[in-house]
């Protein structure tokens, strides 16, 4: 399974993007392969930025990806990254800011030990490590 950032999907929406084609084939590759899901925290996210909020779910089901619930037990890895961010963030005073949504799609595919799709490489790879990327080149 692969779980999918937001930004994927609202790259996947938007053919002006300058990654929607590496978000189309990303989510394709992984539909035909071994499934592609976004959490509901993703699915709000691209809610807040979409015209039609409510069609939303049905379109990315559209696609072949499942909407997962966040579980619970992501909510400790969650707070492990979220407390050193905000370390870092205070000692550093230039880091841009990562919302706490962001942390729960990490640890969930974290917990769950699935390869996470994203644009934003550097922050995934700074805090959660362990969890696989798929970015675009």
């Amino acid at each position: 399974m692969i779980l999918l950032d937001t930004n994927v999907v609202i790259y996947a929406f938007d053919p002006d993007s300058p990654f929607f084609e590496w978000a189309r084939e990303t989510i394709a590759d992984a539909v035909a392969g071994d499934g592609a899901a976004i959490n509901a925290v993703s699915l709000a996210e691209v809610c807040v930025g979409d015209a039609d909020p409510p069609t939303v779910a049905d379109r990315v089901r559209s696609w072949g990806v499942e909407v997962l619930d966040v579980p619970s037990a992501a909510a400790e890895m969650c707070s492990i990254a979220f407390r050193k961010y905000r370390k870092r963030r205070a000692s550093a005073k230039k880091t841009a800011p990562m919302p706490l949504p962001d942390f729960f799609i990490g640890a969930h595919a974290g917990i769950m030990g699935w390869t996470l799709a994203t644009a934003d490489r550097g922050r995934f790879k700074t805090y959660f490590p362990s969890v696989p990327l798929e970015t675009p080149e």
